[in-house]
């Protein structure tokens, strides 16, 4: 088994890039290259190959080279996470990055770890999901009318990102909400970086972001409007890692109520 992170175009499922793809090598580059295209296929393909956070790189790459001892045997993506899930979703899930050992490991965000399942399943419970797990690219699993994002594509050292790396990922978001813009109706986030990342993102997709900035908190609910779209709800989650999940901070009824509140606010506010 090959060590070290997939090459693109080399034939990993769902891979978006090829060896054609640009390389964003710095912040400049990020923002010059999520602003340049319309095409939501172009821009993951773009997002998954960006090198312009020099730590995020060395640590992503160092884990999908060194692997921990159970996925010894496994090819590890080791590269930015792309958005995915439907291309024209009516509800986005947001949330801080991928896990070194769960999205850096499968290539899709929020997938192959104990807080992926826990997520999938009330997913899969809510009608958000096609199956109740996601364990690896070529699963089968696929998102219901939902498109999941990360507010950092790399998987950071300590699950930490540092302000200047979310900063330069942040037009990666803004692109990509303003692509999904016309059918989007609910954004939940998962856990207080990304609401308080997202801001800055929705603004520069063309929202009216409030002032002062509503709190962050499980159920907490902020109102967003756009000239010539639909209302955009927030809504916040608690996110469901390993220690929110094992002490009981967050519940599977819990994630089902906000999940549920998505489906039935973007059922509601869907055109006719």
């Amino acid at each position: 088994m090959v060590a070290g992170p997939v090459a693109p175009g080399s034939g990993w499922p769902g891979d978006p890039a090829d060896a054609r793809t640009p390389v964003a090598q710095s912040a400049a580059d990020v923002r010059e290259l999520a602003s340049t295209t319309d095409s939501l296929a172009e821009l993951t393909a773009r997002q998954s190959v960006c090198r312009a956070c020099p730590r995020l790189v060395a640590w992503r790459e160092e884990v999908a080279s060194v692997r921990r001892r159970s996925f010894m045997n496994e090819q590890y993506w080791g590269r930015p996470i792309p958005g995915w899930g439907e291309a024209a979703p009516s509800i986005l899930i947001a949330g801080l990055a991928p896990a070194a050992h769960g999205g850096n490991r499968t290539g899709r965000i929020f997938t192959g770890d104990r807080s992926g399942d826990f997520l999938f399943a009330s997913l899969h419970r809510c009608g958000l999901a096609s199956q109740p797990t996601s364990e690896s690219a070529a699963d089968g699993q696929a998102l219901i009318g939902a498109r999941m994002v990360a507010a950092v594509r790399c998987a950071p050292p300590d699950n930490k990102p540092m302000p200047a790396e979310r900063d330069s990922c942040a037009p990666w978001l803004t692109a990509e909400l303003r692509l999904v813009a016309p059918g989007l109706r609910v954004i939940v986030c998962l856990g207080a970086f990304a609401w308080q990342a997202l801001w800055r993102p929705l603004a520069g997709a063309g929202y009216e972001t409030p002032r002062p900035r509503p709190a962050f908190g499980h159920g907490a609910e902020a109102e967003l409007r756009a000239a010539g779209r639909a209302s955009l709800l927030l809504i916040g989650c608690y996110h469901p890692s390993q220690q929110n999940t094992f002490t009981g901070r967050v519940t599977g009824d819990m994630l089902d109520t906000v999940f549920a509140r998505a489906r039935a606010r973007a059922s509601e506010q869907s055109p006719a």
